[in-house]
């Protein structure tokens, strides 16, 4: 078992929501899948904020270069709307882009609905970070993260944080470790550590 631990940032982009209009469902569902997929000890640094790009843009750099995160989730923002502009905020940032992350959770998200093609989530890297962004729903949030199982519990579609750790492992980060009941992490042979 891992005693790495992970410094994990949780961004919910959000209008109504950072202004108290109405409870913000993104942060909790983020935080509650992650305590029950990661073995790590995780420290979790929040941010509730608006549609607005430089807040974004700014958001993710201080999280990246500052603040020291592995791994940043952000939810919301990323539709065909005007003032969806999580994506754009989140490439403006970036040092790589990983675009298999947003190919994936289209991908899953198709299982449910035909617009799932309307939705525009991208991945990228900056410094020492992972940046992915997520859909807005805490549902799409789950299965996004952990992907699709079959009545008999076996995995369909596989979620995108089955990548995530050996991702982590390769910008040099903490080696994460998953419960593989909620989410198998996959790593090729050599980089899989013996246990302690």
């Amino acid at each position: 078992m891992s005693d790495e631990a992970a410094k994990i940032g949780l961004v919910s982009i959000s209008d109504r929501a950072s202004k108290g209009v109405y409870q913000d469902e993104g942060l909790p569902a983020l935080r509650e899948w992650l305590g029950r997929a990661v073995v790590n000890p995780l420290e979790f640094e929040e941010r509730l904020i608006p549609d607005e790009q430089p807040v974004i843009e700014a958001t993710l750099r201080e999280l990246a270069d500052t603040t020291g995160c592995h791994l940043i989730l952000t939810t919301g923002g990323t539709g065909p709307a005007k003032r969806d502009v999580t994506p754009e905020a989140t490439l403006a940032v970036a040092d790589k882009v990983m675009p298999g992350f947003g190919e994936q959770m289209r991908q899953i998200s198709l299982r449910f609905v035909p617009t799932a093609i309307l939705s525009r989530q991208v991945a990228v890297i900056r410094a020492g970070a992972l940046i992915i962004n997520l859909p807005g729903q805490p549902k799409s949030i789950r299965e996004t993260l952990e992907g699709l199982k079959g009545p008999d519990g076996a995995q369909v579609v596989p979620g995108i944080f089955a990548a995530v750790p050996y991702c982590i492992d390769l910008i040099g980060g903490p080696y994460l470790e998953t419960r593989d009941d909620v989410c198998k992490a996959f790593r090729p042979k050599s980089a899989i550590r013996a246990a302690k």
